[in-house]
């Protein structure tokens, strides 16, 4: 009865014109993003980020919310028609949905992806009812010392749950530790990092970091592509699956949908890592694995829900535990932080109508994502038809008026293109930058429970291991450094994110 009254409140609050306005708006806004390459949720979060200032709290979070999940959509259509993933989420839909445009079933490509992403995500969404209570429950006995050590576990998994190099992830993570201590010091007032620059005392926003690690690099890395973009807008049509396609790609969008609800929960997990898991896991599952690569269409059922789900569970963390699993989570935690609102166990006693608003705007969200998606699609194909020369300074002028904007600070600004620099050499090492930004966010909040700890303890580091919980999740963090170490394990994981070509 509880889970019906709570869901009544939540309809309740995003049913009212104004939040399905921006409920709308979000989910355009990230259907277009996802769409147009080389601008991912990441950087349009943060762009978009100042606006809030003039919303409310419920509104700004739905239409964040909105933008997020909606490019999980949006992504997938530049997969298939011209084979350039919009959201690095899709990367993997590139592999199986552009061939099946190639021999003219883009429109049954297209009609999976959108009816796998809406049960993917209403699936998650049920979830998201369902788990954040109990665990926002259990987060109510967490002091200091469990906050600590449960962002020890999300740092480690972040690391073990990044693509590539295990070395190059955990170095990231220290990186975005380090950046966060740029500023004053909480206890001491003592300027640490900042090169006498007055502005930086503050530390640096997470704004400008944002843009510059992933919309000012991702610019700079696709200048350097010369290849020409092929549309199949030619192609659209008989948006609807063959009796063989649907017996097919049913038990691959089941498959997906539990996968990526539960990956989505996981540190460093999220969409990318849950598309990157489901299509590994359909190829190995299935009879003809030879057919991947040449259109098949579980390739694109499979991946296309797990993303969706994947992320809708990652709210749940973030909102329960106050932990972000990804890039996009720690904006969202940075716009409820405007409001002097602090994520956590106690946003679902003390705000309700923000909790259960956001949540119920995610399934009304992905209804209107599945009755927007296919009629707006030769739209969408216009718009891949803009040529970068006019795309991209557009996309750096808005981005640097999002920047400018936050603080009235051109010291932010200019941060964006070193920061940028910094985002495209480490595209060019391999080097994920999300792990960078979980550090910069949970560093602040590490260092401060930490010392609460330790000052509570009279300075005996033991506290953290004579309570049970805390105890507990270093141990689930040292058994998961462990068991990566291992060669097996650590080869498997590899395969996991490799891209086909």
């Amino acid at each position: 009865m509880d889970l019906l009254h709570n869901l009544a409140i939540g309809f309740n609050t995003a049913l009212s014109i104004q939040n399905l306005l921006y409920c709308f708006i979000g989910v355009l806004l990230g259907t277009l993003i996802g769409v147009l390459p080389g601008l991912g949720s990441v950087p349009t979060i943060a762009m978009l980020l100042p606006l809030t200032y003039v919303l409310p709290p419920v509104s700004a979070l739905i239409m964040l919310a909105g933008i997020y999940y909606g490019a999980q959509y949006g992504g997938s259509t530049t997969s298939i028609l011209v084979n350039l993933p919009g959201e690095s989420s899709s990367i993997v839909t590139c592999l199986d949905g552009y061939q099946m445009a190639r021999n003219g079933r883009a429109g049954a490509a297209l009609a999976i992806s959108a009816l796998g992403s809406f049960f993917g995500g209403t699936v998650a969404t049920m979830m998201v009812a369902g788990f954040a209570p109990p665990l926002s429950d259990l987060a109510m006995q967490f002091g200091p010392a469990e906050y600590f050590s449960l962002m020890v576990l999300g740092l480690i998994g972040a690391v073990v749950l990044a693509h590539g190099s295990l070395i190059k992830a955990v170095g990231m993570i220290i990186l975005g530790l380090l950046i966060g201590m740029i500023g004053m010091d909480v206890n001491s007032g003592v300027a640490r990092f900042t090169l006498n620059v007055t502005e930086l005392l503050d530390g640096i926003n997470l704004v400008p970091l944002a843009m510059g690690l992933f919309a000012f690099s991702e610019i700079l890395y696709n200048l350097e592509g010369t290849e020409k973009r092929e549309v199949f807008t030619d192609k659209v049509s008989g948006l609807w699956l063959t009796r063989q396609e649907f017996k097919e790609s049913l038990p691959a969008v089941i498959r997906g949908t539990v996968l990526g609800s539960m990956l989505g929960l996981l540190p460093g997990g999220g969409a990318v890592l849950s598309s990157f898991a489901a299509y590994t896991v359909e190829k190995k599952l299935s009879r003809f694995p030879e057919k991947f690569g040449t259109g098949a269409i579980a390739g694109v059922a499979g991946p296309e829900s797990a993303n969706n789900a994947g992320a809708m569970t990652s709210f749940i963390p973030m909102l329960t535990l106050g932990i972000p699993p990804n890039a996009v989570m720690a904006l969202m935690i940075g716009a409820m932080t405007i409001y002097n609102i602090q994520p956590g166990p106690q946003v679902m006693t003390r705000n309700p109508e923000l909790f259960w608003g956001l949540v119920t705007s995610m399934w009304i969200g992905n209804v209107m994502l599945l009755i927007l998606n296919l009629p707006l699609i030769q739209m969408w194909v216009k718009l891949l038809l803009v040529p970068y020369r006019i795309l991209y300074p557009a996309i750096l002028l808005f981005c640097s008026i999002g920047v400018y904007s936050v603080q009235n600070n051109t010291v932010d600004v200019l941060l964006t293109i070193p920061l940028g620099i910094l985002g495209y050499i480490f595209m060019k090492l391999g080097c994920e930058p999300a792990p960078l930004m979980l550090g910069f966010i949970l560093g602040p909040m590490m260092e401060e429970n930490l010392r609460r700890t330790l000052l509570l303890s009279l300075g005996d580091p033991t506290i953290f291991f004579t309570r049970p919980l805390s105890a507990v999740l270093l141990l689930m963090a040292a058994a998961l450094v462990v068991i990566v170490a291992l060669p097996a394990i650590s080869k498997k994981r590899e395969t996991v994110f490799v891209e086909e070509k």
